[in-house]
């Protein structure tokens, strides 16, 4: 198979798709690899790296997706990049579709091969290509949220873990989830005191088992969470509803029961946020302040650490990359229901009912079409 890797476009991106390591890979499987010049730089991994380990290297991005059978991406196309996509080109990314309709309409009219990263799921219900990118933005949610919350960040001037004699910081955490269960890791390594909610039992439990004293669990309600906000300083929401829109806990109204300074980091962003009055942000604009409340709601934050973020995101994608190459999209996720699940629209059809639920569109059993 011709696999092609495109420079990512979107604001502050610096991941790539595919490291030298995964290049040679595909190539002594009998693959072609096509990347696009510069593409892997802000990861650290300059073009004479993917020209040893086999790759081709374009210039340009065009030359790219016109050669490829299967682009390779990071993050979803951008509208720059919707007329590059082939009618049967598999596209192997994060997409996000129930958050952002024109994608979705525009995958539907390229008749392309839409695969997302973030809903192939294994019978455990885990979510294997989601979890290395929702462990480094969990730990930056609490990373970014103790930056916003000094005061030249207009936060409320206070240390995350305080000092001798004085009290530390109260963190809540949103989700007992990977993202959920890795902010609160680190918020209380940096010694907050924090509260993770969740709404089942059992996975607060495993919560209250795994994690240090300063961390206590709290079943997830409104009215929990109205009690909550008044006396914590950063607010991480951490909610995932696999490839649907995510629910919106805490409400424009709830801003005004949190303190001036009080900073909330939205990592359910790209899914449609968990606080309502987040929209998207970028690494070069992060935040904004709505009723005197800090606002962080960057939708790529593990860009800001792309070579972290590339080594651990191919090591999970390349297994799954391999089976596609070796087979063909289509007896790859006809033989494998991990990937089979992560098929969202294929040839103008939305096979992902969630996906088709969110803009109320028509919705083929994928099944049908891998018969």
């Amino acid at each position: 198979m011709i696999i092609g890797v495109p420079k990512e476009i979107k604001n502050n991106e610096n991941r790539v798709a595919l490291t030298p390591s995964g290049v040679t890979e595909l190539v002594k499987r009998g693959h072609e690899v096509y990347i696009q010049s510069t593409a892997g730089e802000g990861s650290g991994f300059p073009d004479v790296q993917y020209q040893q380990a086999g790759a081709n290297v374009l210039p340009r991005i065009e030359s790219v997706y016109e050669i490829a059978e299967m682009i390779m991406k990071v993050k979803e196309p951008i509208e720059e990049e919707y007329n590059l996509i082939k009618e049967d080109q598999l596209v192997f990314t994060f997409f996000h579709f129930a958050s952002y309709q024109p994608l979705t309409e525009a995958m539907i009219k390229r008749k392309g091969i839409c695969l997302a990263y973030e809903t192939v799921e294994k019978a455990d219900r885990s979510l294997p290509l989601l979890v290395p990118m929702s462990e480094v933005a969990g730990r930056m949610a609490t990373q970014q949220g103790a930056k916003y919350l000094e005061k030249p960040q207009q936060g409320r001037g206070i240390l995350l873990g305080g000092v001798p004699g004085v009290r530390p910081a109260k963190v809540l955490v949103l989700g007992g989830g990977v993202v959920g269960t890795q902010a609160a890791k680190m918020a209380a390594g940096l010694g907050a005191n924090v509260n993770i909610m969740d709404i089942s039992l059992p996975r607060l439990r495993q919560l209250d088992d795994i994690m240090p004293a300063n961390v206590n669990t709290v079943m997830s309600s409104e009215y929990n969470i109205r009690t909550l906000l008044p006396t914590h300083d950063l607010i991480i929401g951490a909610v995932l509803i696999p490839g649907a829109k995510a629910p919106n806990l805490i409400t424009r109204d709830m801003l005004k029961l949190m303190r001036p300074g009080t900073v909330v980091v939205d990592v359910a962003v790209d899914q449609g946020g968990c606080i309502e009055t987040c929209k998207p942000t970028t690494h070069q604009d992060p935040t904004y302040i709505i009723d005197e409340v800090v606002h962080y709601c960057v939708a790529n934050m593990p860009g800001a650490v792309p070579y972290t973020s590339t080594l651990a995101l191919t090591n999970a994608t390349l297994p799954y990359a391999i089976q596609l190459a070796n087979k063909g999209w289509k007896a790859a996720c006809a033989e494998n229901d991990e990937l089979k699940k992560g098929l969202n629209i294929v040839k103008g059809e939305v096979v992902y009912e969630a996906v088709a639920e969110a803009f109320n569109l028509d919705y083929t059993p994928v099944e049908k079409l891998l018969a």
